[in-house]
C-alpha cells in the first residue's frame, strides 16, 4: 500500500470498511440537530453579554461624568446621561443620601449589578438547554 497525497489510502489513517456510519453524531458524540440548536443558544448568550457589558459600561460612563462634574453642555456626556436614565428601569432612586453624587454611585451601582447578575443567570440558563 503506497501513500497518494491526492486523496488515495493513507498510512496512518484508520480506512471505514463500513463498520462505523460516517455521520455526525458519531464522531463527537452530539447529533448535527442538538448541535444547531447549541450554536443558537450560544449566540444569544453572547449576545446578552455584549448587551450587558455595553449597559454597564454606560452606568460607569454615567456615574464618572457625575463624580468629576463632567459639562453637561457637552453632547456626548447628554447622551449619556440620558441612555444611563433610560436603562436604570426604576432603580435610580433607590438610595438617597444627602450627597448627591453618592447617591447617582450607588443607584446605578447597583443598576449594574442588577444587570449583571440577571444576564448571567440567563446566560446560564441558556447554556443550559
Amino acid at each position: 500500500m503506497s501513500y497518494d497525497p491526492y486523496g488515495g489510502p493513507h498510512p496512518h489513517r484508520q480506512q471505514n470498511h463500513g463498520y462505523y456510519p460516517q455521520h455526525d453524531e458519531y464522531r463527537d458524540g452530539y447529533s448535527a440537530e442538538y448541535r444547531h440548536r447549541h450554536d443558537g443558544a450560544e449566540t444569544v448568550a453572547n449576545i446578552i453579554r455584549v448587551v450587558v457589558g455595553l449597559v454597564v459600561a454606560v452606568f460607569a460612563l454615567h456615574v464618572l461624568f457625575v463624580v468629576f462634574h463632567a459639562n453637561h453642555g457637552n453632547e456626548f456626556v447628554s447622551a449619556v446621561y440620558t441612555l444611563a436614565k433610560a436603562l436604570v428601569l426604576g432603580l435610580g432612586d433607590v438610595f438617597t443620601p444627602n450627597d448627591a453624587v453618592l447617591g447617582v454611585v450607588l443607584n446605578y451601582g447597583l443598576a449594574a449589578l442588577v444587570y449583571v447578575i440577571v444576564g448571567q443567570l440567563v446566560i446560564t440558563l441558556l447554556r443550559r438547554r
